[in-house]
């Protein structure tokens, strides 16, 4: 069958290949007690083992049970945006128009919808490398080009302004940015990026950034949103992270005024509505108990990073930036191996333990880096690093 050439700009997604590599192994005889085995931990996979709070998943309950569940507005429920432009009121300090506010199903979708109304054929977007992969795609889903511009640990693998500015040209139409980033799980420094929007702003172009992780932020230098910089930013979030939503696939836009009439046309014709059910439990979301819910997963996470972090550079597998949100160590583990590909796959062999390899988040030295996420259990990463210590020795 004849496909569309699009998708020869659409790459494998590897870390779900590796997933089910790992869960090829687990079913073996390796990860079989009876047989002597143990069995694989997981810290592949950004997905907080937390999941949703218990009044959200009540609240499901009960709209599912209530029959509430026809379509909403595409744009999504209105006391849901309401809730969200509150939400950032008392998180940020920021007055959030709940008329800028899209909830979308997912981010995924949010980016999707961004991507869609702002770019076309013969674009390009300034992305840094490391990246996650599916925003290159997004942009290659909407027939523009996503170019990539290498991101060392000097500049906490994030674009400075003067990169942005060197890099600009003819085709360029905005960045694409998330802060804190995915793999590395490291932000841009508020001053930076304010001078990359100035940029972008006086080229005419877009800053497109991805804030999903940014609830999750440990360190109150980086706890901004972009938002604050004016209303001409358009921000993407969702409730899979710090709301642990993450497979009810709801998530949200604020974007600058002009550009809600597009994306709705969009959102009308590609999606209808969110869930309806997603929607009505995110309500939920925003209950005091939930937030002190929230925030103390927040606090594990931070706890699980602190140990996770040195007991890595102990062994040599170096995380030259200390995360500063998310949940996430972008490991150098050059001093041990060459090739990340084939060390993550000796690491399910012999430790049972499953790591990301680089290959699927940028060209800029790949082979060198592993992702390691901590959103599983305390237990899991103090048992995960003894048998990196053994596989290691």
């Amino acid at each position: 069958m004849h496909t569309a050439r699009r998708l020869d700009r659409i790459e494998p997604f590897y870390v779900m290949e590796c997933a089910k590599a790992a869960d090829e192994i687990a079913r073996s005889s390796a990860c079989d007690p009876a047989l002597g085995g143990r069995r694989m931990i997981y810290l592949n996979i950004g997905e907080p083992d937390f999941g949703a709070a218990p009044l959200v998943k009540a609240a499901a309950v009960r709209c599912i049970e209530s029959g509430q569940t026809p379509y909403t507005p595409a744009l999504g429920l209105p006391a849901l945006r309401e809730a969200i432009s509150a939400w950032y009121a008392q998180r940020f300090g920021l007055a959030i128009e709940p008329g800028r506010i899209v909830v979308t199903a997912g981010a995924s979708a949010a980016l999707q919808l961004a991507c869609l109304a702002l770019f076309q054929a013969g674009d390009e977007v300034l992305l840094p490398d490391p990246c996650y992969p599916c925003n290159r795609h997004f942009l290659a889903a909407a027939d523009a080009t996503a170019r990539l511009l290498p991101a060392s640990s000097a500049q906490r693998f994030q674009l400075s302004s003067s990169q942005v500015r060197a890099a600009w040209g003819p085709s360029t139409r905005g960045v694409l940015l998330a802060s804190p980033s995915n793999p590395t799980a490291t932000s841009i420094a508020p001053e930076e990026l304010a001078s990359i929007v100035d940029v972008v702003r006086a080229h005419g172009g877009v800053s497109l950034v991805d804030e999903i992780y940014l609830p999750l932020s440990y360190d109150t230098r980086y706890e901004r949103s972009a938002l604050g910089l004016g209303d001409a930013i358009v921000s993407v979030n969702s409730f899979s992270k710090y709301f642990g939503m993450t497979g009810w696939r709801l998530g949200w836009l604020v974007l600058p005024p002009a550009l809600v009439g597009p994306v709705e046309r969009l959102a009308q014709n590609l999606y209808i509505c969110p869930s309806t059910i997603a929607q009505q439990a995110a309500l939920a979301c925003f209950e005091p108990a939930s937030i002190a819910e929230f925030e103390r997963r927040r606090a594990e996470l931070k706890a699980r990073r602190d140990f996770i972090v040195p007991a890595l550079n102990a062994m040599g597998l170096t995380v030259p930036v200390m995360p500063d949100g998310a949940f996430y160590a972008w490991i150098d583990c050059s001093a041990h191996r060459p090739d990340s590909w084939t060390f993550a796959f000796e690491l399910m062999q012999r430790a049972q333990v499953t790591l990301t390899p680089g290959r699927d988040f940028g060209a800029a030295d790949p082979e060198r880096w592993l992702r390691l996420s901590f959103a599983s259990s305390m237990a899991d990463l103090q048992e995960a690093v003894a048998r990196l210590r053994e596989v290691l020795a």
